[in-house]
């Protein structure tokens, strides 16, 4: 008899013992039942292997496996029954994997990769540029204090020079020698000498003893050309036979040329005459008065 025309026999629930289902038609005697015992083992370890089969499939989310069992004899060895029923179907199928979906991942990473390589690289380069900006301005900022620092420093220098200037009392030329004092008499003169006498080469500088006013710049009679300088406490310093004015008017600071050594007006040769009148009144010796001011002549 067939295999798929076999009644499987039901366990009674009562003694547990198989009992056979009952067929339609006539009931046929089974010559041996030890054969019969065989051909249920072997239908037992077939169906078993379909299930498990099915079971794994399931259980990994796939499609059943179709498993198709044999027509196996009911007589015959266990062994020959079981090496009859194809051995793949106690395994699940293995079902690979979508290759153009991997590669398909693996280009999408790689562009990932790519993309944040680049970003990182192009971060980089830019806070390089920011450094390097921020370098350059400080050295541009340091430059900038450096320059200003050295252009006060001088400001207060020259401010520093022009007060002590202002401060201090200079000869009236830097080379000279000495002729006619204050209070001399002589032929050339209507009175006593009323001056000091500084003889020096035509041309010589002639300095501002000290800081103060041109208030008169002219010619003078027999002073030839006369600069006139006034003092902030009102002195007069009388220049007298320039041969040219340099100064004529406004402020002049200690040490500054307001004209030049000549032998204009009455004289006999080139000389400076220096004359100091104090609140612009009568004449003193200028020797005494220079040294009263820390000049040494």
């Amino acid at each position: 008899m067939a295999f798929n025309q076999l009644a499987l026999a039901e366990p009674d629930e009562t003694t547990g013992r198989a009992v056979s289902a009952p067929q339609d038609g006539p009931r046929h005697r089974l010559p041996k039942q030890r054969t019969v015992s065989r051909g249920s083992t072997v239908l037992g370890v077939a169906a078993m292997a379909a299930v498990g089969a099915g079971g794994v499939a399931a259980a990994e989310g796939k499609a059943p496996i179709p498993v198709s069992v044999p027509d196996l004899p009911l007589s015959g060895s266990l062994t020959k029954a079981v090496e009859a029923f194809p051995a793949d179907t106690a395994a699940p199928r293995q079902i690979a994997p979508d290759a153009g979906q991997a590669m398909l991942t693996r280009v999408l990473a790689q562009a990932r990769s790519q993309q944040t390589s680049a970003e990182e690289a192009e971060r980089t380069a830019a806070a390089a540029a920011a450094a390097k900006e921020v370098a350059a301005r400080k050295v541009r900022e340091d430059a900038a204090r450096k320059k200003a620092e050295e252009e006060a420093r001088r400001a207060d220098a020259a401010r520093a020079a022009a007060e002590a200037r202002a401060l201090s009392y200079v000869r009236p030329v830097t080379s000279f020698t000495l002729t006619a004092g204050f209070g001399e008499t002589s032929s050339l003169w209507a009175t006593v000498h009323t001056g000091q006498d500084f003889a020096a080469p035509t041309g010589t500088p002639v300095m501002a003893v000290h800081g103060g006013t041109v208030t008169s710049a002219g010619w003078a009679g027999s002073y030839g050309y006369r600069i006139v300088l006034t003092l902030p406490d009102g002195t007069q310093l009388w220049y007298c036979h320039l041969s040219s004015m340099v100064k004529t008017s406004g402020a002049v600071t200690t040490g500054d040329v307001i004209g030049r050594v000549g032998a204009t007006g009455n004289v006999t040769g080139p000389h400076l005459h220096l004359e100091v009148r104090p609140g612009g009144g009568d004449p003193v010796d200028p020797l005494p008065w220079l040294r009263d001011h820390g000049v040494s002549v």
